[in-house]
């Protein structure tokens, strides 16, 4: 089997191909591990590669299907970790290219690695990932830029840059994102594929020493896919009660079902800029232009104000804020360990990661108190239009796809139409919904000028099923899989 014909086989046709005895988990993993060793090298997506691990797992797959055994819903599809807060045992963990821990070897599991294996799924390597994660592009000292497969000079986004990168080019059909500020969704739009991060409690996050740390924000494991189809059938086997996570919602989703119901009648609000974030013009025409698409399908759309006063400069500090305690939790994990990274490794950290961590150490429970403020009121404005309203419909990111820079630190725009953003985050209309902790998808709205550009679609509350309704809904209308040729046909 070629690696070209399965590269852009969805996961949902190859595990029931597989389960079909059409296709033998061998020569799936056999023609991924071809197709990313031609192409990988090309985005640098992929930065670990567990290919031996892969093909042992492959070779136990396909003597279950040949024994007849209980088949999982992924059974011998491949997929890939993140390599930040991602770990399956005897694999390497960087934390997104910390240049100290090249050789740190996670001795556990993380709930994405634990039940996608248990669902079948066949985990092929680890995909790059910005330090810590504290960005929304991908790229780090210690393993580089991950490129933009549209446009290989482009940033994927991140910080689920490698994940999205991979999917996109037909390496992988399923990878792993982690989104505590939009990180399944940033990269998700400007690497044209679907990114899905839950309602908070869905997907456990086990994180340790402090199992509390996963609420400020509001930190998420999702999938990301090229069809909102398999994204709902890795969501049927990743979410559910975990008794490790305080915050685990149990209870379970019928994802799959949710593609297939209508949306007509639904009450639709769309917010061209949260109120306060500039949008470049062109991708304001496209989510615009693809707003539309959801009166054909039956619904009402009205543009909405959110009523937010709070300027977005000041909301993107907010969250870098906020991201401290989990931050610096690590740092502390680390050095219980016998590893200071802060003191013994300083040059391993970008100098706008230090500034937020200098930040942190400074911060009182006072400032703390006030910036919980400022998220409360976010998260009152956000409620405050699914009292009367199932969806809100926004711009996924305010930006295109930046140039990768060759130092280790790409950042993101500095200025959006003249007015100045936090390069590292403030260009993205993603986090305000990790303050609240709503269902929200990067859905492929259109092309601008041979790039993807990204509609964010938000679900009240618990309501993660409307949100997959309303993104079939929008693929059925507006099908984006033809924009994978430009990846498939680019020159290596």
């Amino acid at each position: 089997m070629e690696a070209t014909d399965l590269a852009y086989t969805s996961a949902s046709d190859l595990a029931l191909k597989i389960r079909q005895r059409e296709l033998s988990p061998v020569e799936v993993v056999e023609a991924t591990i071809a197709r990313i060793e031609r192409r990988n090298p090309s985005l640098n997506a992929l930065i670990y590669l567990g290919f031996e691990d892969a093909r042992r797992a492959a070779r136990k797959a396909e003597d279950a299907v040949m024994q007849g055994e209980a088949l999982g819903a992924l059974h011998g599809v491949p997929s890939a970790l993140k390599d930040l807060f991602d770990f399956k045992p005897g694999w390497p963990t960087t934390f997104g290219g910390v240049r100290a821990l090249k050789d740190n070897i996670a001795q556990f599991y993380c709930p994405f690695a634990e039940r996608i294996e248990k669902a079948g799924a066949i985990l092929i390597g680890k995909t790059n990932a910005p330090v810590m994660g504290l960005r929304g592009v991908c790229d780090n000292y210690l393993f580089g830029a991950s490129r933009n497969p549209f446009d290989t000079r482009l940033n994927t986004g991140g910080s689920s840059g490698g994940s999205a990168a991979a999917v996109a080019d037909g390496l992988l059909p399923i990878a792993e994102g982690t989104d505590a500020g939009g990180s399944i969704r940033i990269p998700s739009a400007w690497c044209g594929v679907y990114g899905y991060k839950a309602s908070f409690g869905r997907v456990p996050v086990v994180i340790r020493p402090n199992a509390f740390a996963g609420d400020l924000p509001f930190v998420f494991e999702g999938p990301i896919t090229r069809s909102v189809l398999d994204a709902a059938l890795a969501m049927s086997v990743l979410d559910g009660y975990d008794p490790r996570d305080p915050h685990s919602l149990d209870e379970k989703v019928d994802y799959v079902a949710a593609t297939r119901r209508s949306i007509r009648g639904m009450r639709i609000a769309y917010s061209p800029n949260l109120d306060v974030f500039p949008v470049e013009p062109r991708i304001a025409a496209a989510v615009a232009d693809a707003v539309r698409l959801f009166e054909l399908a039956g619904a009402a759309v009205e543009e909405v104000k959110l009523g937010i006063k709070i300027p977005q400069r000041e909301l993107s500090d907010v969250w870098s804020r906020l991201m401290m305690p989990l931050n610096l939790g690590v740092f502390a994990a680390m050095k219980a360990y016998g590893i200071d990274l802060l003191r013994d490794h300083r040059d391993d950290f970008p100098p706008e990661y230090l500034n937020w961590i200098e930040v942190g150490q400074k911060m009182t429970l006072d400032d703390l108190t006030r910036d919980q403020w400022v998220r409360s009121e976010i998260y009152d404005a956000v409620q405050a239009v699914f009292a009367k309203y199932d969806l809100l419909l926004t711009p996924t990111v305010a930006g295109m796809p930046v140039k990768n820079r060759d130092d280790g630190n790409t950042l993101g725009p500095a200025e959006i139409n003249g007015e100045e953003v936090d390069p590292l985050i403030g260009w993205c209309l993603t986090y305000p919904f990790n303050f609240t902790g709503h269902p929200a998808a990067s859905v492929p709205a259109g092309m601008v000028e041979g790039l993807p550009v990204g509609m964010q679609i938000v679900g009240r509350r618990y309501a993660d099923a409307d949100v997959f309704a309303a993104s079939a809904a929008f693929e059925q209308m507006r099908p984006w899989a033809e924009t994978y040729r430009i990846c498939a046909e680019r020159g290596l």
